[in-house]
C-alpha cells in the first residue's frame, strides 16, 4: 500500500493513520478511566516520558534513547502495581460492555438461540412505593439490584434476609433506628437477599460535594459490576438511579419505575 513522505523524510501510509487513530482512541479511553482520580497525574507523567522517548528515538539520540528505553522496560512492572485498580476497572469495563453483556441471559447470543428471558420478575411497584416513601421522610437508602453480575461476595458482607420484596419490609430496613439501616440492600429478582452490605467506593475525587457515602458506594459498585443502584439522599430526599458509574435523579415515581423497567429489560 502506497505511502507519502511527511516533511520529506518521514514515510506515512494508510496503516500508519489507522495505527495513530487506534492508539489515540486507547489513550482517550484510558484518560476517561483515570479522570478525576489521583492516577491522572501519574498517567500524564508516564505519557510525557513516553513522548520524550519517541522524540529522542526519532532524533537518533542513542544515549538518551537507551536511558529512556531501560526506564520504560523496568517501569512496566511498576506501572502494573501502581495502576492495579485502574487496570482492574478497565478490564471490568470491557467485560461489562454492551457487546459482552448482551451475550448474557436476556439478549444477544442467547436471545438468538431462543433462550432469552426478558420477563421482569422484580416487583418494581413495591420498590418504587418504598423508595418514594423514604424520599418523603428523607430517610437515607441504598439498594443494589442484581443483573448479570454475581453479588455473592457482597451478600456475605451483610446480613442475609432472603424475603419476598415488599415496600413495608424495605422501609423498615432503612428506618433510622433499625440495626440494618447502614449499608446496602441487595435485591435478586423478587427477593431481598441481604441487608447492611458493604460496597466498594468509587475512586473519583471530582464528585459534587453534596454526594455522601451512599452516592460514592452506588457509583463504585456500578463501576465494577453489572448492577443497578438506587439511592435516597438523607439530606435532600433526592431519588437516584446509578448505572455504570453514572448518576441520574428522579422526582416522578412513574418515570423512576419506567427507567428501572428499561434497565432490567436491557
Amino acid at each position: 500500500m502506497g505511502s507519502i513522505d511527511l516533511f520529506g523524510f518521514l514515510p506515512f501510509g494508510f496503516l500508519d493513520m489507522i495505527d495513530i487513530l487506534l492508539v489515540s482512541f486507547i489513550l482517550f479511553k484510558l484518560y476517561q478511566l483515570v479522570k478525576g482520580t489521583i492516577a491522572i497525574r501519574i498517567f500524564f507523567g508516564v505519557l510525557s516520558i513516553y513522548i520524550l522517548w519517541l522524540t529522542v528515538t526519532a532524533l537518533e539520540m542513542e544515549l538518551m534513547g537507551q536511558i529512556f528505553r531501560q526506564f520504560i522496560n523496568v517501569g512496566v512492572i511498576a506501572l502494573i502495581i501502581v495502576f492495579q485498580q485502574e487496570i482492574r476497572r478497565f478490564l471490568l469495563a470491557i467485560g461489562n460492555s454492551g457487546f459482552f453483556r448482551n451475550m448474557g441471559a436476556r439478549g444477544g447470543l442467547w436471545g438468538y438461540l431462543g433462550k432469552a428471558d426478558i420477563k421482569i420478575s422484580t416487583n418494581l411497584h413495591a420498590l418504587s412505593e418504598a423508595i418514594f416513601h423514604l424520599s418523603a421522610s428523607k430517610t437515607g437508602a441504598l439498594i443494589v439490584i442484581e443483573r448479570q453480575a454475581n453479588l455473592q461476595t457482597i451478600v456475605e458482607s451483610g446480613r442475609k434476609i432472603n424475603a419476598d420484596l415488599n415496600a413495608a419490609l424495605l422501609e423498615s430496613i432503612f428506618y433510622k433506628n433499625s440495626p440494618l439501616h447502614d449499608g446496602a440492600v441487595i435485591i435478586r429478582r423478587n427477593k431481598i437477599i441481604a441487608a447492611s452490605c458493604m460496597l466498594p467506593l468509587t475512586q473519583k475525587n471530582n464528585l459534587p460535594s453534596s454526594y455522601g457515602m451512599r452516592h460514592k458506594a452506588a457509583i463504585g459498585v456500578t463501576e465494577e459490576l453489572d448492577v443497578i443502584a438506587v439511592t435516597v439522599s438523607e439530606e435532600t430526599g433526592d431519588v437516584g438511579i446509578v448505572t455504570a458509574g453514572k448518576y441520574s435523579t428522579f422526582s416522578d415515581k412513574t418515570l423512576f419505575r419506567d427507567r428501572l423497567h428499561e434497565l432490567l429489560a436491557s
